[in-house]
């Protein structure tokens, strides 16, 4: 409480025996000295209403510990949220590197098919002469290599989309590692670990200033230092920020400030980790799609082609039973006409007789007795030494042309025999191609083992 001061009575006027002069000149005095102490008295309760108490340095520093400790505690928030995004960035990366290999294989495989359809191509050469004309099967698989490139084309463009994302991945990842190692140079003394920024949330003061804060405000008054009118305001101004991060620390909450906890070097940061993270997600559906439309058209061409070789092999093995078939009877009919030829060379050698006339019976003799008898009148010449010129010399000619239709049917069964060879060759070779595309559709080898 203010001291009670004792007010300097005036003397009373009586009647004096010094000077008038000399009597006021000395009140004048007492007043002067009166409103010094009246001006005094003030000062002294301003003083004791504005002016700072002997805790100032104390409560400074513990206001200054605040400040230091609400700032910490916002950058310790704004670096959980740094170290997030670099987590969701390395796990992106990940992803995108197993999309890279599982491309990578798919990749593989279209060069695998491509090798396996030139080695088709040039097996198919060595099926004979004339198998070797363009069919349906060579059609089939010259589309097929036509898809192949096509779908290797389509997937080294994605493959090097995915290669540049992985860069730019890298990029992000590395900013962001240089912004939390640049956030996480004040946070050596307070704890680093994410539960203290998640599981703080449960001391709320909704708003309002906690009693030290409180205590701290009504010690000082409204025109303190300007030290302690910045501190003043910093806490009224916040009004709660300090326990709200005591509380919550949100790093989205949090202004962008260059001298604060979220600088826009984080906020930019983030932003483009978020952006790269999205195009990688984007891009990793899309080589899902692609790989799934590539196994579609690659499976959709490889079981065209094979039904194509089985149905060529079907028709040649066709053709071939038909050939066996037509040159069964070409050996039947060279049987019949070998026995015709064999039968006609012994009427001819009954009807032309024996060579030597010693051998001749006398029955066979154009002069035996019943000629020479009647041939005793005249004109009774008979014409069996005619006929029988005329008859081996029919039997010459039917010897000749059976011979020479013997001669034909034995070239048609060479052919006969030539071409089943060769259809059965050219099946062989067809089989042995498709039996190889199915052994090797697995992928499980190496180029350049078969």
């Amino acid at each position: 409480m203010m001291a009670t001061r004792t007010r300097t009575q005036m003397p009373v006027a009586t009647a004096t025996v010094g000077p008038a002069n000399w009597r006021e000149a000395t009140l004048k005095e007492i007043k002067v000295s009166q409103s010094t102490v009246d001006r005094s008295d003030k000062g002294l309760d301003l003083g004791r209403s504005i002016d700072p108490l002997p805790s100032l340095r104390d409560n400074c520093a513990q206001q200054s510990n605040t400040v230091v400790h609400s700032y910490v505690r916002e950058t310790r928030a704004v670096l959980v949220k740094l170290r997030e995004s670099f987590l969701d960035t390395n796990e992106e990366i990940k992803s995108l590197i197993r999309g890279k290999e599982a491309l990578e294989k798919k990749l593989e495989h279209i060069r695998k098919d491509i090798n396996l359809n030139k080695m088709n191509v040039e097996i198919r050469c060595t099926r004979p002469a004339r198998e070797r004309e363009r069919d349906g099967a060579d059609t089939l698989m010259d589309r097929e290599l036509r898809h192949l490139y096509q779908l290797k084309r389509a997937l080294e463009a994605q493959l090097r989309s995915v290669q540049k994302q992985l860069q730019i991945l890298d990029q992000v990842r590395k900013r962001l590692n240089a912004v939390i190692q640049e956030r996480n140079r004040v946070l050596d003394l307070i704890c680093h670990a994410v539960s203290s920024v998640t599981n703080g949330r449960a001391s709320r003061n909704n708003g309002r200033l906690s009693r030290q804060e409180k205590n701290m405000t009504m010690t000082f008054g409204a025109n303190s230092l300007g030290y302690t009118r910045q501190i003043d305001v910093n806490m009224n101004g916040n009004n709660g920020r300090s326990s709200k991060l005591d509380g919550e620390e949100r790093s989205d909450e949090l202004p962008i400030d260059p001298l604060g906890p979220f600088t826009p070097e984080a906020n930019a940061a983030i932003d483009q980790a978020r952006e790269a993270r999205n195009r990688s997600v984007r891009l990793r559906r899309e080589i899902k799609d692609a790989i799934e439309n590539t196994e579609r058209l690659v499976e959709t061409a490889h079981k065209a082609v094979n039904s194509g070789m089985n149905k060529k092999v079907a028709e040649t093995i066709t053709l071939r039973q038909h050939l066996t078939v037509a040159a069964g009877e070409n050996r039947h009919a060279i049987h019949r006409s070998q026995r015709w030829y064999d039968s006609t060379d012994r009427a001819r050698y009954y009807t032309v007789g024996p060579e030597m006339q010693s051998d001749l019976e006398m029955r066979e003799r154009l002069d035996r007795p019943l000629v020479r008898v009647y041939q005793r009148h005249p004109g009774t010449n008979l014409p069996e030494a005619q006929d029988i010129i005329r008859g081996a010399a029919g039997l010459d000619q039917s010897l000749l042309t059976t011979s020479r239709n013997i001669a034909m049917l034995q070239m048609g069964q060479d052919r006969l025999q030539h071409d089943i060879r060769h259809k059965k060759a050219a099946s062989s070779v067809d089989s042995s191609i498709v039996r190889m595309r199915r052994r090797l559709a697995n992928h499980r080898w190496v180029m350049g083992s078969v």
